[in-house]
């Protein structure tokens, strides 16, 4: 596992684009996209250990903004879109 980021809201951030064999909860249509950190949300399970009954360490999740017409060319402008996701998927943009 990468190490996990820290970040600050208003960070901008970029979701790994990695596949990672197994359960993950990171979209794949997020992966290698560049957002924007709303807010910090706290230290959660790891739900990709928890889905193999492993203890799952805490991790910093965190909510993210990304532009919609960044994931979709025919996206309405000025939408966006927010996600959670965890810090080991994040990196500096």
């Amino acid at each position: 596992m990468p190490t996990p980021l820290h970040a600050e809201p208003g960070a901008r951030v970029r979701v790994r684009d990695w596949a990672p064999p197994g359960h993950v909860r990171t979209p794949a249509y997020l992966r290698g996209r560049i957002g924007t950190v709303e807010r910090v949300l706290g230290p959660f399970p790891n739900p990709e250990d928890l889905a193999y009954r492993r203890p799952g360490t805490p991790l910093p999740l965190y909510r993210v903004r990304f532009a919609a017409a960044d994931l979709w060319p025919d996206a309405t402008p000025g939408d966006t879109l927010e996600a959670e996701i965890y810090a080991h998927w994040l990196e500096d943009a």
